[in-house]
């Protein structure tokens, strides 16, 4: 939920201006160029998009490759192959939004339209027989400029064996650590699925938890065994978008030095109106600050997660969603100005839903972040500022989303905090209090 990294002393005011345009970035899975490839609604894959279906997940594991529609094929005999869709599988999301706080920010307006929030180009399809992707490319209105969003790329075999057992496996490329992932329990594609960028958001959370977003390049194997244990292995390094080649690291906060493996192991199972799934993930770095030499930081982030999902046969086959997750960050900062060396931060987050077929979904999650003190690493100041350098939020977030048809979405969602950046009261000592960033956020999405 919470999309940033650790920030410097000398880094802050230039980044706290920038955390407004990109704490919460809006994301989407669910496009029309795999329905038209299947041939299939998109409720065949989400109960309501991100959210995958088991079907949505076998989709994805198989390297978003199957297909229905006609394809251009070739003899492969003494020659090389083709296996290519008719049609080139793009497709558009539309955003555009309505945000309110509680208190104004000092010095702007409140209630803020954005026409568009965002809009997003995707190639989301079949590539080849066992290759396809997920790529996404996304224009942010504050910013005025299209840049590269999510992306996974894959290549999958359906065919393997071990032990005697059924194996589906494949090579991933991608620039999210959890954006492989199979379920929404886990940062990339988890809730909230739609997000303001108007609202204020906390200073301090996990890198795995969007602090490496967009900003790293990877590649990596997974498999599933046997349709109940899934496990990933990927290795990233930085590579800044809209940033000179080859990487001089002055840009960033975060360079990666050699590399940082990334890993989640995952236990599935499946029945006619059940489907459970408990995991860990992780991922360890180094880094340095501003450049790509000196004393490097350590980060190293785990993780615990598990999904929940119960279609109710004799209420019109409506789903009850249970998600959650906790990320423990362990850090040891020497590139970074801090006041001290070691930190760690706790990210917890759960939610509840109720999918009233595949029309309406309600939810209700809670989230909490807490940690270390320092007042070098948060410092004071208006807004963004926290409270003796603590970095504690807590809140809970209250979402309904209504599609009338599959490809419309309106969504009304309230976030309120109980803590904000170290406080309830006047937490960056400007005298702001933490539910003065309470917001409510309306948005409508067009998919085609």
């Amino acid at each position: 939920m919470f999309r940033t990294s650790f920030l410097t002393y000398r880094d802050f005011g230039r980044l706290s201006a920038l955390m407004f345009l990109a704490l919460y970035v809006p994301h989407a899975s669910a496009v029309p160029s795999y329905s038209r490839q299947t041939g299939l609604a998109c409720s065949s894959c989400h109960y309501t998009p991100p959210e995958l279906t088991p079907f949505g997940r076998k989709f994805k594991l198989e390297g978003y490759t199957f297909a229905t529609k006609p394809t251009i094929n070739a003899d492969k005999k003494d020659n090389a192959g083709l296996n290519l869709l008719e049609s080139l599988p793009l497709s558009v999301v539309f955003d555009t939004s309505f945000t309110s706080t509680k208190a104004p920010q000092p010095g702007t307006q409140n209630g803020n339209f954005e026409f568009p929030q965002a809009v997003s180009l995707f190639l989301a399809g079949q590539w080849a027989s066992h290759v396809g992707s997920f790529a996404q490319v996304t224009y942010d209105a504050q910013a005025d400029h299209f840049s590269w969003d999510n992306t996974d790329i894959r290549a999958a075999g359906t065919n393997g064996k071990l032990f005697g057992k059924p194996l589906t496996y494949g090579v991933t490329l991608n620039n999210n650590p959890t954006v492989e992932d199979l379920w929404n329990s886990t940062p990339a594609w988890g809730f909230p699925f739609v997000s303001t960028n108007v609202a204020p958001g906390p200073t301090a959370g996990a890198l795995i938890n969007g602090g490496l977003a967009q900003d790293v390049a990877g590649v990596g194997g997974y498999g599933m065994w046997n349709d109940h244990l899934y496990f990933v292995g990927t290795v990233y390094r930085s590579e800044h978008i809209g940033s000179s080649q080859p990487n001089d690291g002055t840009c960033c906060a975060i360079n990666i030095r050699g590399m940082a493996p990334y890993w989640r192991l995952a236990y599935q199972t499946t029945s006619e109106n059940n489907d459970f799934e408990i995991g860990t993930y992780g991922i360890h770095l180094k880094s340095t600050n501003g450049g790509i030499t000196g004393p490097q930081d350590s980060f190293t982030d785990w993780a615990a997660d598990f999904q929940y999902n119960r279609t109710l046969p004799h209420w019109k086959n409506d789903v009850f969603t249970l998600r959650g997750t906790y990320i423990r960050e362990n850090s040891s900062l020497v590139s970074t100005p801090a006041q001290f060396a070691n930190h760690h931060l706790n990210t917890l987050q759960g939610e509840a839903e109720y999918h009233w077929g595949t029309r309406v979904s309600t939810t209700v999650g809670l989230f909490s972040v807490t940690g270390s003190s320092d007042p070098l690493l948060y410092p004071q100041a208006a807004i963004t500022g926290n409270l003796n350098g603590n970095p504690e939020t807590k809140g809970y977030i209250f979402n309904v989303s209504w599609w009338p048809q599959q490809n419309v979405g309106l969504t009304a969602q309230y976030t309120g905090y109980t803590r904000f950046n170290g406080g309830s009261t006047n937490y960056d000592q400007a005298g702001r209090n933490a539910n003065g960033n309470n917001s409510i956020y309306l948005m409508a999405r067009f998919v085609f």
